[in-house]
């Protein structure tokens, strides 16, 4: 499969490129993006009970900006906007740094964890209501982005 090259201009202003294959890049990033969320989940979780640390909180999270990234990058090689998502990743970062700034505790948990699953939803809707437009554009009648 060939690649493309595609740039980027992430809310923070830093450009970035990407080299992706083209069509079964946006359900591969997808899927690659919703597993990164669940890891986050996860990690706090764990880090709330000290398994964890913050750095490994806060590399988890990179990663998810990452797979955004790239999910972004795969959506627009088909010209679909991806606008409505950008602040997401920011979003996250907000209401991390308040978590990660208070002790670790399963109360902290239940005080950040559900905004943080208030802004994972908001990301599922915002690819979902991208899913006709990338199926459209690759001329495939699917319903869902597959997994």
């Amino acid at each position: 499969m060939s690649t493309v090259t595609r740039q980027y201009m992430p809310p923070n202003g830093r450009l970035q490129t990407t080299n992706l294959p083209c069509q079964s890049d946006v359900p591969r990033a997808v899927a690659s993006l919703l597993e990164t969320t669940k890891q986050l989940q996860e990690t706090l979780q764990l880090w709330s009970v000290l398994q964890v640390s913050e750095q490994h909180v806060s590399d988890v999270y990179v990663r998810l900006g990452t797979e955004f990234n790239s999910t972004v990058v795969a959506f627009q090689h088909f010209g679909i906007d991806m606008s409505e998502i950008f602040q997401i990743p920011q979003d996250l970062r907000a209401v991390l740094e308040a978590c990660l700034s208070e002790d670790a505790s399963a109360q902290t948990l239940n005080k950040y964890l559900p905004r943080v699953r208030q802004i994972i939803a908001a990301l599922l809707r915002g690819l979902q209501s991208k899913q006709a437009a990338y199926w459209n554009a690759v001329g495939d009648t699917g319903s869902s982005i597959r997994r």
